[in-house]
């Protein structure tokens, strides 16, 4: 049945369309090469956010990074082992989500530090990725407080989401 959900959608659009008196196909061809105009626009920055992400995993500044923070974190009682987490989830979904996978996988699901690795999956977003990707799309220039507000609501879901799992664990 899902198989065929696409396809009455678009029947039931074309067909809306000729109603209305629309021309169904230069109108599908416009949406097309706006998509296309959106794509363009929003690749360059993803391209590149997804690279950093990469590259400072791969160059081991990212477990730098870990020991330097582990007094910090272990005083807002956030796992230190959750570091990579934090520092990936801003940058990258997909690399946030192998950090988690391999936290799971050391420590187990039902561990503190598996829950909280996963609340912070949940309660955090991939700001860098999104801000590039909607402020691409939209043409905006000045981001203003754009950035440090959205880094903000990922350090408070971080400590939040610690702050939880340790009522609860």
């Amino acid at each position: 049945m899902s198989g065929l959900l696409i396809p009455a959608i678009l029947c039931l659009a074309g067909t809306a369309a000729l109603c209305r008196g629309k021309p169904v196909y230069s109108t599908l061809t416009a949406g097309i090469r706006q998509g296309m105009q959106t794509v363009l626009t929003v690749f360059p920055p993803v391209a590149a956010i997804l690279t950093a992400a990469y590259l400072f995993r791969a160059s081991g500044a990212l477990d730098a990074l870990e020991c330097l923070l582990s007094p910090l974190l272990l005083k807002l009682g956030i796992p230190p082992e959750t570091a990579g987490l934090l520092l990936l989830r801003p940058l990258s979904g997909s690399g946030a989500l192998a950090a988690a996978s391999e936290l799971l996988e050391r420590f187990g699901p039902d561990s503190r530090i598996g829950l909280t690795a996963a609340v912070m999956l949940g309660s955090s977003e991939t700001t860098f990725y999104v801000l590039s990707v909607y402020f691409g799309a939209a043409e905006v220039k000045k981001t203003r407080h754009a950035l440090p507000a959205a880094l903000v609501g990922d350090v408070v879901g971080a400590v939040a989401a610690a702050w939880f799992v340790n009522r609860i664990h």
